[in-house]
């Protein structure tokens, strides 16, 4: 087996070498590695995402990939899901920039590498759970990073914080002021532009929860409220 050191997007890798590279559990799609302390150094999350014909009792996830968002089902196959174990783990992204590594299942024991993974938003859903029952499932959002396009397995810490670092801090309020009065322009003009709209909600879900708070008080000040707490 080849040791690796470094991840190329778009590259295939087998079960072993992801969970040797990385120092991973060999099942699960929710995958932490940890220090001594019990501190996330990393984490994996493999999807199956593209799976077609899938098979409610084998695999009850509802994954998708539409454009660079992944949406990821939390672990939990029966009953409600809850934000325990490793479905806490994806939560820590937002106030530690660890590295997320993201890959996708594409045959028996084989991933392809879609890159570095930075969490968006998290929220609950209705889904049907392997015996068919409705349940309450965690999904989580995700934007894949393509650049870097190899991901060498030493430097990922460095990597994903400067990614989320940067991601975090765009103008991303200007943007959706922008946006909005867009959107005013085109109700004004009776239209209906579900383009825009649609742009409005993917600027939307790249802002952080900690950071949400603040940019709907700047919003509501900039539209003429007082004393917004």
């Amino acid at each position: 087996m080849n040791v690796v050191k470094e991840f190329h997007i778009g590259e295939e890798y087998t079960n072993d070498q992801v969970r040797f590279a990385l120092d991973l559990e060999n099942l699960g799609g929710i995958r932490p590695s940890v220090d001594a302390r019990k501190h996330l150094r990393h984490l994996a999350i493999m999807t199956a995402a593209e799976e077609s014909g899938r098979i409610l009792s084998e695999n009850p996830y509802n994954d998708r990939i539409e454009g660079d968002i992944l949406t990821y089902t939390a672990q939990g196959r029966e009953g409600d899901q809850q934000l325990l174990g490793r479905n806490k783990r994806l939560i820590e992204q937002y106030s530690n920039p660890v590295p997320f590594f993201g890959f996708i299942n594409v045959g028996r024991q084989t991933y392809r590498f879609l890159g570095l993974l930075e969490l968006l938003r998290h929220y609950q859903e209705i889904q049907a759970d392997k015996r068919g029952v409705l349940r309450k499932v965690w999904l989580f959002e995700f934007r894949i990073h393509g650049n870097p396009s190899i991901v060498p397995i030493e430097q990922a810490a460095a990597i994903s914080g400067h990614l989320l670092s940067e991601s975090r801090t765009k103008n991303t309020f200007a943007d959706l002021e922008r946006e909005v009065a867009e959107i005013d322009e085109a109700v004004s003009n009776n239209t209906r532009d579900l383009y825009k709209i649609e742009n409005v909600r993917s600027l939307l879900v790249r802002v952080p929860p900690y950071s949400f708070e603040h940019l709907v008080k700047e919003l509501m000040e900039k539209n003429g409220f007082q004393d917004v707490p």
